[in-house]
């Protein structure tokens, strides 16, 4: 049974049929999914979903399909991780990492709203995807389209990372560099949407493709028995993300699953590329496009297609916006791994490091609890932490040799934090 009423322009509010729809004709506005919220009730409620599987599609009723899921059954259900040794370094009382670094199929949040877009697409009748991407949309669209025997076209920049580009490659789609940044990639893609009729997950039908997102709230809550945390700390690209993690916070009030949201939403993004940090910090309605520069590639979009929307979801949290470093991520990306054992991409390394800064400046109160939203995992983008690592040390093969190192004092030299600067 679908609870999709249909599609809903975000200005205006004219309501629009089911169909490979994205804009307004009216008004221009972005469209989203329309849901029938007093049906979804009467069929839903934290019993039931007791007994569903593990994975994204627990929450069925809540995302837009017509008929049963068919992509990424394994998706999603990540884990919620209480970071106790991270927490003590940060000088809080309540910290969790959501952890999408091990999502399935190809380790990012991605994996979550291409499993619906695809499956719509699917619905639709299409029988080739598409997408623009920084990389971590590129590796999904490619991996669950080749599971679900579609063509897929990939569109990214060319001086996407290596991992990345290999991460995509191996499930053989058609991938074409272009170049130039992610938003010339998205306005050539953009022009190819309107004349091939192929389902570009994040142009054509990205309303449907947006909701995959919900997931991960919905994961939040639940893993936390039903009781939002203070705060959620969100890494921005397009903007999407920030905002549909508090539309299922919304959607899980109006259910009656948890309290009123009294939730911070606060947005992360790479000193560099930060146009909806830009715009919440200047108490500004306008987006300003910048040409990206930033180690932090999957975050690199400078005219951010959901930026409205994600700086009115931080001002109506009373969240607030913050940037980081390459030097700051970079260290954010280290203090993770030694402290919780997740290695996570640049994107990760952001959101830890804005969530440092907040936390520091006290717009994070140490006694409250706290989510951050670690998307992608660190395998992806190793070239950029390469130079900040420690040059392992190399011994004969004896005790004696060991013994000697051991000696030597390298072994709590390299305890101590000390970097030396090497690529591999």
């Amino acid at each position: 049974m679908s609870y999709v009423l249909g599609l809903k322009c975000r200005e205006c509010g004219r309501e629009y049929p089911k169909d490979v729809l994205f804009v307004c004709e009216y008004c221009f506005g972005s469209l989203e999914v329309n849901y029938d919220y007093p049906n979804i009730k009467k069929n839903i409620s934290k019993e039931i979903l007791l007994g569903r599987p593990k994975n994204m599609w627990r929450y069925k009723e809540l995302l837009p399909l017509d008929k049963e899921p068919t992509v990424g059954l394994n998706s999603g259900f990540t884990p919620l991780i209480r970071a106790n040794n991270l927490a003590k370094v940060l000088g809080v009382r309540e910290l969790y990492i959501k952890d999408d670094s091990v999502n399935h199929p190809t380790l990012s949040f991605k994996d979550r709203v291409v499993s619906v877009a695809i499956s719509k697409a699917r619905e639709f009748g299409f029988d080739t995807v598409a997408c623009a991407s920084t990389g971590n949309l590129a590796n999904s669209v490619a991996a669950q389209a080749a599971a679900s025997g579609l063509k897929a076209y990939i569109f990214i920049p060319a001086d996407l990372e290596l991992g990345k580009v290999v991460a995509s490659l191996i499930y053989n789609p058609y991938l074409v560099a272009v170049e130039g940044n992610y938003d010339e990639v998205n306005r050539l893609c953009s022009e190819i949407a309107s004349k091939y009729k192929w389902a570009f997950v994040n142009i054509n039908i990205r309303p449907y493709y947006a909701e995959g997102s919900k997931s991960m709230g919905y994961e939040i809550a639940e893993q936390l028995n039903w009781v939002l945390p203070k705060h959620v700390v969100v890494p921005s690209a397009g903007g999407s993300l920030i905002t549909k993690i508090w539309k299922s916070f919304k959607e899980l009030e109006k259910l009656g699953f948890v309290d009123k949201v009294r939730t911070k939403v606060h947005c992360a993004q790479g000193h560099g590329c930060s146009p909806i940090v830009t715009a919440i910090k200047e108490k500004s309605d306008i987006i300003k496009p910048v040409k990206p520069k930033t180690i932090a590639k999957s975050l690199a979009i400078g005219n951010p297609a959901d930026g409205y929307y994600a700086v009115d979801t931080v001002r109506v949290s009373g969240g607030y916006g913050e940037d980081a470093t390459d030097e700051e991520i970079i260290e954010a990306i280290k203090l993770l791994a030694k402290t919780e054992g997740i290695f996570t991409e640049t994107a990760g390394g952001v959101t830890l490091a804005v969530a440092k800064k907040l936390i520091e400046r006290k717009d994070i109160p140490a006694d409250e609890s706290i989510v951050l939203c670690i998307t992608g995992n660190g395998l992806k983008t190793q070239e950029a932490v390469t130079r900040a690592l420690h040059k392992p040390v190399k011994i004969r093969p004896n005790l004696a040799s060991f013994e000697e190192h051991v000696k030597s004092g390298a072994h709590q030299r390299i305890a101590s934090d000390k970097i030396i600067e090497y690529y591999i």
